[in-house]
């Protein structure tokens, strides 16, 4: 017969295995509809630079100079999103986590919405771009601080052996974010005629965020605290200066981040916002054909992230890291020659390679490796500004810089070059790394390329 303590204890333990699990749940939720607020919010400013900031924010120059310089101000986003990182993540790391994220999803909010309302180079001039730039330095800020804490929310509320696929929500909003604004985008597109969609029809998306942000921060603000932030950070522990702490303890993870992001930043943004350009202008191909790329390519990331990140639980971080990044390198090339021929079959299929396959196998395992690279203590500043600004170094100005190789000699030569050369780094040094599945130690460093006892093995 069982002993009434004993009973109790174990009425007390299942008590907190279920607290537990609602608590990983609810911040796996808060982390992704977060996301997709703020995925959708960035996202909707790059499809509308292709197509309406040109003409409408700088009409005064050449297509060729028109465009550049509406991916110029795309990039400007991520310019400030260190920034963004380090302001969040200092405050994310001393006061905690929900905080912030209830600030970075209002923040992105309220810029969003302003830019739809924002009057046009017609009305008044250069200050239309010079508010469009400001406004999207504000998106970039709060987007900076937006995956730092929404990644550690999800990794540091998630139970052992999961948190790949607990936390891949943060990188399924992305997708989520993507099929919405490209959705309403082309749905605008579909029924309103040129010159409505011009004139008016492209604020529309930027006014619907007013929506999706009331709703997010209600679900954040329903959030528990990360368990983990509370029990190892209390006021002790707590320093003063978090980055600078993840600075002089792990220097090397924040070059880390950036080669093994650029596989990611540079398959999906040459798909989604170089290709849409470079095919409309450079090969007289319709729009609809990467807006629907577009579509296609965040619904089945809804599927390929979650699905990837339960095989690297199960199998190991660096098979499905190694795997994505050698698939986007094999793919370059293939895509352009695709685009070359007008084959639009073979340019969904190498579309979807290198943003489904190859994005969507590296972005699954990001949160719980680049958050273990760094202590529980400094962990939002150190992950968070190291994610941030491998943004700014990889990511922004991708659609720039491709933009300008092309008009280099007008070949896509040098282009396919640009996005095989980025993948084939991430795969030089995720393929040296020790890393495996997620460690148990959330103070755990990577190993580069020896390990050590408390490292990521496989």
């Amino acid at each position: 017969m069982n002993h009434p303590e004993t009973i109790m204890k174990t009425k007390i333990l299942a008590t907190g295995n279920i607290s537990a699990g609602r608590r990983a749940r609810k911040a796996a939720l808060g982390s992704f509809v977060g996301a997709v607020v703020d995925w959708y919010d960035f996202l909707l400013y790059g499809i509308t630079a292709a197509l309406v900031f040109n003409t409408q924010f700088f009409p005064n120059v050449s297509p060729t100079i028109g465009t550049l310089a509406a991916f110029a101000t795309f990039g400007v986003g991520f310019l400030f999103r260190p920034l963004g990182g380090i302001v969040f993540g200092h405050f994310g790391d001393r006061l905690g986590r929900k905080r912030m994220l209830v600030i970075t999803v209002m923040v992105m909010g309220v810029s969003t919405a302003l830019i739809g309302l924002l009057p046009t180079y017609a009305s008044i001039g250069w200050y239309a771009p010079l508010a469009l730039v400001l406004l999207r330095a504000l998106q970039g800020f709060a987007v900076g601080g937006e995956w730092g804490g929404a990644a550690l929310m999800a990794v540091e509320s998630a139970p052992e052996g999961k948190k790949a696929f607990y936390s891949s929500g943060v990188q399924v909003g992305y997708g989520v974010g993507l099929v919405l604004a490209t959705g309403i985008v082309s749905i605008l597109t579909h029924t309103l005629s040129n010159d409505a969609f011009m004139s008016w029809g492209w604020r529309v998306p930027f006014l619907v965020s007013i929506v999706l942000v009331l709703v997010a921060a209600w679900i954040r603000s329903t959030m528990e605290e990360s368990q983990e932030f509370v029990a190892k950070v209390g006021s002790e522990h707590k320093v003063k200066v978090p980055l600078l702490a993840a600075l002089r303890n792990h220097p090397e993870s924040f070059l880390l981040i950036i080669a093994l992001r650029m596989a990611e930043m540079f398959t999906m943004y040459i798909v989604t916002a170089f290709a849409l350009a470079y095919s409309t202008k450079n090969l007289g191909m319709s729009r609809d054909l990467f807006l629907n790329i577009s579509l296609l390519v965040g619904a089945v990331s809804c599927v390929t992230i979650p699905a990837f990140a339960m095989l690297a639980d199960r199998i190991g971080l660096k098979r499905v890291y190694v795997t994505g990044a050698v698939i986007g390198l094999l793919s370059a090339v293939p895509f352009f020659l695709a685009m070359e021929a007008r084959s639009v079959a073979w340019i969904v299929i190498f579309s979807v390679l290198l943003a489904n396959i190859a994005h969507d196998m590296v972005v699954s395992v990001q949160q719980p490796l680049f958050t273990e690279f760094f202590g529980a203590e400094y962990r939002y500043s150190g992950a968070g500004v190291g994610y941030q600004f491998a943004s700014v170094v990889c990511g922004g100005f991708t659609p720039f810089i491709a933009t300008a190789l092309l008009g280099v000699d007008g070949s896509w030569h040098a282009v396919a070059a640009y996005l095989a050369g980025g993948c084939l780094l991430s795969v030089i040094v995720s393929a040296r790394m020790k890393m495996g599945k997620p460690a148990a130690q959330p103070s755990a460093t990577p190993s580069y390329p020896q390990s050590t006892s408390s490292t990521l093995v496989i």
